[in-house]
């Protein structure tokens, strides 16, 4: 049931048709099913709801969304709308950081272009005080991820941090490898569709397994991010923490925008650190269905707001 509704979603996710459908709908009026899960799709619309989220006692990173872009004209512009986003923010004095992917960069079309356009963002993020983090994307595309990071990390960009998805069997490996550098290390389960040669397919497992590598990075990690909305991981880590003696300064938890409202404020309350991944931006369709696909849940909460709009 688990892997066959995320591979369910990820098809979707895929479909012009369907993409083409929801951006009609999805996201245009404040009370639009998609602006749940999606702050806006202009920067301006992204600041506001951020202000909102700070005071709520949260912090945030913001991702503009898109992937998997084609052309290097494509690329440029992305990377030149994070720049762009980066004096947003610092103007609005709200939070500075942010994350990214590198297949919005142009990783699928050129490595070298791809690390040039990461450096044209870290450079200014890193004269203003933010931190970047790597977003994980599917596992065609891990072993790149990874090796571009270290590169950088290696030329002495520190602001930057990495995703990784506990539902990948590497994943032990590349966590020890964060650790032994000192870099931040994101977890997440892992919201692609994956064959069962490089993933677990068993939400069972994956649970497992994210107890696992939650448990490392805790233990000899850097300020680790573990981003979860499953109250047994987010237990599971609690304990931990408590049991050694790891305080509540020294990690954070992550969540999505628009999820688990409530587990957001209780852990706020308790005296733990949140942050929210806030994505905005046109290319919206495919995070939102991933979103679908990791919490199935969420689809009738859909359904009810498209037959509103209509």
């Amino acid at each position: 049931m688990y892997a066959g509704a995320k591979a369910f979603f990820y098809a979707l996710s895929r479909s012009a048709a369907l993409k083409r459908l929801a951006s009609r709908y999805g996201m245009r009026s404040r009370e639009s099913f998609a602006r749940r899960f999606i702050a806006g799709e202009t920067i301006d619309e992204t600041v506001e709801a951020s202000r909102s989220i700070q005071a709520q006692g949260l912090q945030l990173t913001l991702d503009y969304l898109g992937e998997s872009v084609r052309t290097v004209e494509e690329a440029d512009a992305a990377t030149r709308e994070y720049v762009r986003l980066l004096d947003v923010i610092v103007k609005a004095g709200i939070e500075r950081n942010i994350s990214l992917k590198l297949t919005q960069l142009g990783a699928g079309i050129d490595r070298a272009t791809c690390v040039d356009n990461l450096r044209r963002i870290l450079e200014p993020a890193g004269r203003h005080g933010f931190f970047v983090r790597i977003d994980m994307e599917d596992s065609a595309w891990t072993q790149m991820t990874l090796d571009i990071f270290e590169t950088l990390w290696q030329q002495d960009y520190r602001n930057i941090g990495v995703a990784l998805q506990a539902a990948l069997y590497r994943t032990e490996q590349d966590v020890r490898r964060m650790n032994e550098l000192g870099a931040r290390v994101r977890l997440v389960k892992g919201a692609y569709k994956e064959p069962k040669d490089v993933a677990y397919q068993r939400k069972s497992d994956v649970d497992a397994a994210f107890i696992r590598l939650m448990q490392l990075l805790l233990d000899s990690g850097v300020y680790p991010a573990i981003a979860t909305h499953d109250p047994p991981m987010i237990e599971a880590t609690r304990s931990h923490a408590g049991r050694n003696g790891i305080g509540k300064d020294r990690f954070e938890f992550q969540m999505l925008y628009g999820i688990r409202r409530d587990l957001q404020g209780t852990l706020v309350a308790d005296g733990y650190r949140v942050r929210l991944y806030i994505p905005f931006g046109r290319e919206w369709f495919p995070y939102f269905m991933r979103r679908l696909g990791e919490r199935p849940a969420n689809l009738g909460f859909v359904v009810r707001g498209i037959l509103g709009e209509q």
